[in-house]
């Protein structure tokens, strides 16, 4: 049976509500898979639209677009509403507000910056989803002991330009898992049987090149995670290089992304059973 989330009690934002809401919940059915998408938005409230000097090829082009689809996997699924350039839910509170182009890539993301007013509601947001995800994983936590959560990304690797090669793909991995804020001695019964399985996998007639720690070592919400919940929650941060789309033009790739959710659902089995084994 899937759970009620109340809304936050501490907090003006009340995710359930639609001029609110910066991420949606979905718990189709009960077991200990959490699979998040929180890059996927691409949404911005009006007061930050205003202010922004990119475009929304811009923004997506740096967003985790189609990232959602693969939720599906999950029993409890996390999917985010807004762009990371109104508020990235995947980094420290301290920036989780691009405010300098070094914060994002380079960008001059804003025309103005954003006035204090505008910063304090879009950290407002922020801390209500992570309020929510506290309670919605001690809910897990409750009913499963211990859980793993499929935190979901997708990384640029053709930063040229859409006529120069794409990069080094020694250093740019198709899946690359990241588990540093891990215990891995712990988690290894989960992290192991998961890395083999994508391995393994069948993807449209090859096998992807899946590497741990080589582009990232997992972001802010992974790390979360593993501070609040050590001995119950693994969290799993999955970033997939944007092979299945074009990156330049936004264009997808859909055969690809249907692929990357199948290997994924082949990841569960293994993955769970490796949760019984966790010492």
């Amino acid at each position: 049976m899937a759970f009620h989330l109340p809304p936050a009690a501490l907090n003006p934002y009340d995710p359930t509500r639609s001029e609110h809401a910066i991420w949606r919940l979905e718990t189709p059915g009960e077991g200990p898979v959490v699979a998040a998408a929180i890059h996927a938005g691409h949404d911005v409230r009006a007061e930050v639209r205003d202010l922004l000097a990119l475009s929304n090829e811009e923004r997506l082009r740096e967003e985790d677009p189609f990232t959602a689809e693969w939720t599906t996997i999950g029993d409890t699924r996390i999917v985010g509403l807004r762009s990371r350039f109104e508020v990235d839910l995947n980094r420290d509170p301290n920036r989780a507000v691009y405010l300098k182009p070094e914060d994002a890539w380079g960008l001059d993301v804003w025309r103005n910056g954003p006035p204090p007013h505008v910063i304090d509601r879009s950290l407002e947001a922020y801390d209500a989803f992570y309020a929510s995800m506290h309670r919605l994983l001690q809910e897990v936590e409750r009913r499963h002991g211990r859980f793993v959560v499929y935190d979901l990304h997708a990384y640029n690797h053709r930063r040229g330009g859409p006529d120069h090669p794409p990069e080094d793909p020694e250093l740019n991995p198709d899946i690359n898992v990241g588990t540093g804020s891990m215990n891995l001695e712990r988690w290894g019964p989960v992290v192991d049987p998961f890395l083999n399985a994508l391995r393994e996998a069948d993807f449209l007639g090859r096998r992807l090149d899946v590497r741990e720690n080589v582009k990232f070592t997992g972001g802010h919400f992974s790390e979360w995670i593993h501070s609040r919940f050590p001995e119950s929650g693994c969290a799993l941060a999955i970033e997939v290089k944007k092979f299945f789309m074009d990156e330049w033009t936004g264009t997808p790739f859909w055969e690809m992304i249907h692929a990357v959710r199948d290997i994924l659902a082949h990841t569960l089995k293994p993955a769970t059973e490796g949760l019984r084994d966790v010492s």
